[in-house]
């Protein structure tokens, strides 16, 4: 299947969700289930949703449950993991579990927030089974082929479910957005790109100034070509109408981040940066509503990006396309 296919999908599988979900989880307060406690993300997110007074505590929902997870082979996860239990534990009382299924049982749906993309396939799965909406945290996947298994699992399952890096929901980027600049001509976004050896390149933390720049050009990516470093990456994809989007991947030193616009009428800068707050804000509402603010296609389309930049990074610089990479990493049919 093609990933221009799932835009023609989307509306009847949106309706679906909608017509399975927002009925039995709009009004009540939900019990949430965390999976993977690995990444300093579980502790923010609970305590932003349990502890309200917290000063940009978010209603609708409190984290009741988790199952730790881990990935021995990445020292940030393994090493971290038991402080982010305990602290969950103590502080907001969450139960933790030892299988994701008993999370399932437990929970009106799920965040994946497991830091190491690999196990993400694998872990959805009884989520999925389970029916279930979750919101799996960035990167959707350890892979392309990975990303395409899993929104096509779901979407076999009529389950609602969405990826986003936290920067597309920033109150500047959604300003920015709003720029009056024109007709959109190209896009500018650096930020911070350090890497991770189980990962393509841009995955570990490169996806999050990445997000910002499909934020405002939107899927439809048709080449990538990468120039690297050992401190820097700057990738160039052309999209449709010949808008082009540079994304400069900042490894070492300072590694701030911005997004700058080039319109036909003028040219806008994002100003400041922005929490978590606004996309859980969004991921309650997806929860309650069954609707995701992020499509398929352009989360698919954001996995294909960075792995095309490997593939350029492989080839000398050369221009990779999209379509040829994303065919290339189709595993072809829905897993059963």
């Amino acid at each position: 299947m093609k990933l221009s296919s799932f835009l023609a999908r989307r509306t009847v599988w949106l309706i679906v969700a909608l017509a399975l979900f927002s009925v039995s989880l709009a009004g009540a307060e939900l019990r949430l289930g965390l999976i993977g406690l690995d990444t300093s993300h579980v502790t923010a997110f609970t305590r932003l949703l349990n502890d309200p007074k917290e000063k940009n505590h978010i209603p609708g929902a409190r984290v009741v449950v988790a199952f730790k997870g881990g990935s021995p082979d990445i020292e940030s996860s393994i090493k971290r993991v038991d402080g982010f239990t305990k602290e969950l534990q103590q502080n907001y009382g969450v139960r933790i579990v030892e299988t994701i299924e008993q999370v399932c049982q437990e929970a009106d749906a799920v965040l994946l927030t497991s830091v190491d993309g690999r196990p993400h396939l694998q872990q959805v799965r009884p989520v999925l089974r389970a029916k279930k909406p979750v919101f799996i945290d960035k990167p959707a996947a350890g892979s392309l082929k990975d990303a395409i298994s899993i929104y096509r699992l779901a979407k076999a399952a009529k389950v609602p479910l969405f990826s986003s890096s936290s920067y597309r929901f920033y109150d500047s980027l959604v300003e920015l957005k709003r720029s009056d600049v024109g007709e959109v001509k190209g896009v500018f976004s650096y930020g911070p790109a350090p890497t991770e050896p189980h990962h393509p390149d841009l995955y570990w933390y490169g996806i999050h100034p990445t997000e910002a720049l499909f934020t405002i050009l939107g899927p439809n990516c048709q080449t990538v070509s990468r120039t690297t470093t050992p401190s820097m990456d700057v990738v160039t994809g052309v999209w449709s109408e010949g808008r082009m989007g540079v994304l400069t991947g900042l490894r070492t030193g300072h590694t701030p981040h911005k997004v700058i616009i080039f319109g036909t009428k003028a040219v806008a800068e994002q100003k400041g940066g922005g929490d978590y707050a606004p996309m859980l804000r969004e991921v309650i509402k997806f929860f309650q509503t069954g609707i995701a603010p992020v499509s398929p296609e352009e989360t698919l389309a954001i996995m294909a990006f960075m792995e095309a930049a490997d593939e350029s990074k492989r080839q000398g610089g050369k221009p990779v396309s999209i379509k040829q990479v994303f065919d290339a990493n189709d595993p072809g049919k829905v897993e059963e």
